[in-house]
């Protein structure tokens, strides 16, 4: 694989389906150097043996289009075609085209340095001497000033903006001749010999003249990216012949890049009977009701991990700009929700240019906008990229297919860009009571854009067989010790041989769980060094031989006594060059730890109930999964408002009753006063059955800042052994597959955990599996450095770290002997490194490597020193000393 491909992927932080687009990106320009005036013909037919799916350019130059599902990541892949282009071929000359003013204003932006999304931050070349932007708008001034003679630059135009002057009869301006350069900048561009066309949503602009002209550019390559790879005709779509990429919406969604579309009815529900201006009505109050507890929810995550709260919003889909109208009367009455809504609805129509109505719905992202309601008349179109749409209530006619590829696109993308493990967070609500079967069956159909996935297999991966390959430590193949699983042989997973023979293995055993025992006494062996002295190698011997005796009785005489001493000597050294201390630490407070919450008031102004009359359904297109919304601890009437909320509160494990009683009867009554302001009791009291978990996960979340505990307390560090012995993992590898050379990073990065590495000098385990490229060079460094190292199993720390209200197991990577210390280590995706998990991990390790270096400090060990380390800053001519004094803590 190109290296240029290894760097840029790592630099710009590339998912999967990124990478893999750059990965095809590097093997076309092998198969299809990119060169001026290539032979189309012979490049076709050179792609489309390796690439059937490329049957026609449909350009008069190569072109290929990358069609990702929405979400993914179309610019920050650009970049990286960009970065690769210039970094491995030497090209600077690139044509960004745009399909409208929004994504032409936002493509600058992600294009220029120092911006939020920048796209080339990362690549040291452009941090150096960043590209030249070069627009539309500024193109003469650029060639005014010499801005064209810059060794890369990046042209980005508007095709719309194209398109006008060209069927108002007059030639471009970028035809027009321009005295700097001696000829118009069009042809300035068509006369470069290294120029690629970028199209951003090609789908947008295909056979229209503006295109046309464009192709007289004769670019060297074209790279085309939609998530909609075709073109809508009066026959239907028609797809694209020059897909060479193809990541679908259902990929994206099964992969976590997007959240998960639910359409949304009542329990029971029956349409029939209903008028429209019914149905409507219940559509609009269900969506409302629906967002409003979405906006809770929102809130308590935030609240709980630590984060910015997202405000989301709802779009109503209108039939046209009169029903627009009518319904904006409807939500700025008072007789809606009390006109709570009067200031928080915008309307968006055909009456605003498209361009400016999609900035203004760009606004709706921002926390101190107030607009909770947008009215819009047509389906969104591209670069409407906002995060916080959460509820869609389509009120126009169209057929199930349209409403979900259509509806859903816009609202897709995750507001802090990944799954958080919370549904109402992950999940995006299409309230559509009257069509919600049609709807559900529609996303089931095997060509639905939501479940459409192809796995295409190979003869030879049918053929292909796997198994469990039990990677046990060196020690024990070493000592001869019998595995459960003995599979390695037949898989081309080799142990190390034993070094003892037959009839000295039963010794063997008995010693290594003579020392098994030892290990549950840190005072007496407080480390495994204390192994090798005489006074405890003495006592390891005497155990032997006397458990050895008592197995031998009767037998004396037959065979040639082993020579105990010797062997468990053997053993010993065995033990010590083949193990890291690594203690097993107990934190344990002294005497009474007190802790509670402080009183304080609630922060309730987010919190907006409607009385519900019905339960919601929100069924997942997907997967299928059904949501039951709102559904509290069912049907137990409590006597008082305020007792919901406590019986909720005192569910959490960090909430007792006895202790903090006056203090949750406060916080209840506050969330009761607070609905009973805009609703009478008994539909507090609906709200509250409904409610009660989520309203109490709500309080509980800002309990958590208030939290106190007497800082006064000691506790007390016990050490229960002063080593332990390494655990054993097991992983699936293809039958006979050898593992590879550790050393070679593997073609296909994108799947790194699939392989097996072996090869090891240093290492306790014969074989390891890798997550990341930059894990495998890490072990280079380790092996080539440390004394010993290894990738610890699950269970080998008794290391733990708070996530949320819960305590989670945390196993660092790397664990490694130098000669001064035993050191922790931690790769982590440098646009990870700040995130409250990784630092909460983080704090945990050190907190256990100081027990450790304390406990080692008693008895003349090592030091433990922890580092976490960005994945970029690994690299294979970095000393493990640099590494860690440079990230090391």
């Amino acid at each position: 694989m190109n290296r240029h491909v290894n760097a840029i992927s790592g630099r710009l932080s590339l998912r999967a389906p990124q990478r893999q687009s750059l990965e095809i990106l590097d093997r076309v320009t092998e198969l299809v150097p990119p060169r001026k005036d290539a032979d189309l013909e012979a490049a076709l037919a050179a792609i489309r043996a390796e690439f059937p799916s490329v049957t026609d350019f449909e350009r008069d130059f190569p072109s290929l289009c990358f069609a990702l599902a929405t979400g993914v990541g179309k610019t920050r892949l650009m970049g990286a075609f960009i970065a690769y282009l210039h970094l491995a071929h030497g090209l600077n000359n690139f044509f960004v085209l745009a399909p409208n003013l929004t994504i032409y204003n936002k493509l600058i932006a992600d294009f220029t340095p120092n911006t939020p999304k920048y796209v080339l931050k990362g690549i040291a070349e452009f941090a150096i001497s960043p590209p030249v932007i070069t627009t539309g708008d500024n193109f003469e001034r650029q060639i005014a000033s010499g801005g064209n003679l810059f060794p890369v630059t990046i042209n980005i135009f508007n095709i719309s903006k194209i398109n006008s002057e060209v069927r108002g009869g007059r030639s471009p301006r970028i035809r027009s001749f321009k005295e700097e350069i001696g000829d118009s900048y069009f042809d300035y561009l068509a006369a470069q010999k290294d120029l690629v066309l970028i199209m951003d949503e090609s789908h947008r602009y295909r056979a229209t003249a503006g295109v046309r002209a464009i192709n007289e550019l004769k670019p060297v390559m074209g790279l085309e990216l939609t998530a909609t790879p075709f073109v809508e005709t009066t026959r239907g779509p028609t797809p694209f012949q020059n897909v060479i990429f193809d990541y679908p919406l259902g990929r994206a969604m099964a992969d976590g890049f997007v959240k998960e579309p639910a359409v949304v009815t009542r329990e029971n529900f029956v349409a029939a009977g209903k008028s429209p201006e019914q149905l409507q009505q219940i559509k609009l109050e269900d969506g409302v009701r629906l967002h409003e507890s979405v906006k809770v929810e929102l809130e308590t995550y935030a609240r709980q991990v630590g984060d910015r709260i997202v405000k989301p919003f709802m779009l109503v889909i209108a039939r046209d700009t009169t029903h627009a109208t009518e319904l904006m009367t409807l939500v700025k009455s008072a007789a809606f929700f009390e006109g709570r809504y009067t200031d928080k609805v915008i309307q968006v129509d055909s009456s605003v240019k498209e361009e400016e109505t999609i900035e203004r719905l760009l606004k709706v992202e921002s926390p101190e906008e107030p607009t909770e309601i947008v009215i819009h008349v047509n389906m969104l179109k591209e670069g409407w990229d906002v995060t916080n749409l959460y509820t869609i209530v389509p009120l126009r006619a169209a057929n199930a297919r349209t409403l979900i590829e259509q509806s859903i696109g816009r609202g897709l993308r995750l507001p802090y860009g990944r799954r958080t493990g919370v549904i109402a967070v992950d999940r995006l609500n299409i309230v559509a009571h009257d069509r919600f079967q049609e709807i559900v069956d529609e996303a089931r159909k095997p060509d639905s854009a939501i479940r459409l996935q192809q796995v295409i297999l190979t003869e030879g991966q049918l053929q292909q067989k796997t198994v469990t390959v039990e990677c046990r430590p060196q020690l024990a193949a070493k000592l001869g010790l019998r595995s459960d699983t003995p599979v390695n042989g037949t898989s081309g997973f080799e142990e190390a041989q034993a070094e003892f023979t037959h009839e000295e293995q039963h010794v063997v055993r008995i010693a290594y769980d003579v020392i098994r025992k030892m290990e549950t006494e840190p005072s007496r062996l407080p480390s495994v060094a204390h192994l090798q002295k005489p006074e405890v190698q003495a006592a390891v011997l005497r155990e032997v031989q006397s458990q050895y005796r008592a197995s031998q009785l009767g037998l004396d005489g037959i065979a040639k006594q082993p020579d105990l001493t010797a062997i468990v000597a053997k053993t010993v050294d065995l033990v010590v060059q083949q193990t890291i201390d690594i203690p097993r630490i107990l934190v344990t407070p002294k005497g009474e730890v007190k802790s509670g919450f402080h009183h304080f008031t609630l922060d309730l102004s987010r919190m907006r109930y409607e009385v519900p009359n019905e339960t919601l359904w929100a069924a997942h297109l997907r997967t299928g999964q059904v949501d039951r919304i709102g559904l509290g601890a069912g049907n137990i009437d409590e006597q008082r408002l305020e007792d919901y909320i406590v019986s909720g509160l005192i569910d959490f494990d960090d909430v007792a009753y006895d202790e903090h009683a006056d203090l949750l009867y406060d916080l209840a009554s506050q969330v009761a006063n607070h609905l009973l302001a805009t609703h009478p009791e008994d539909g507090v009291r609906k709200i509250l059955r409904l409610h009660q978990k989520e309203i109490a996960r709500f309080v509980h979340a800002q309990m958590q800042t208030h939290f106190w505990q007497d800082t006064v307390v000691e506790y007390e560090v016990v050490v229960t052994r002063g080593f332990t012995e390494l655990r054993k993992s097991a992983y699936t590898a293809a039958a006979g597959e050898a593992p590879l050379d550790f050393r070679e990073s593997p073609s296909d990065k994108a799947n790194m955990a699939r392989y097996l590495f072996g090869r090891f000098q240093k290492c306790l385990y014969p074989t390891q599996k890798f997550q990341s490229d930059a894990e495998r060079k890490l072990a280079v460094i380790l092996d080539r450095e440390a004394q010993k190292w290894f990738k610890p199993a699950r269970g080998q720390f008794q290391l733990y770290y708070r996530s949320g209200t819960d305590l989670q197991e945390y196993q660092p990577d790397f664990v490694a002997e130098t000669d001064n210390s035993i050191l922790m280590l931690e790769p982590k995706a440098s646009n990870q490194m700040t995130e409250s998990e990784v630092l909460a991990k983080r704090d945990s390790a050190l907190e256990w490597c100081r027990h450790a270096s304390n406990h080692a400090a008693s008895h003349g060990g090592k030091p433990w020193r922890y580092a976490l380390i960005p994945h970029d800053a690994i690299a294979e001519n970095m000393t493990l000393l640099g590494i860690v004094s440079r990230f090391g803590s």
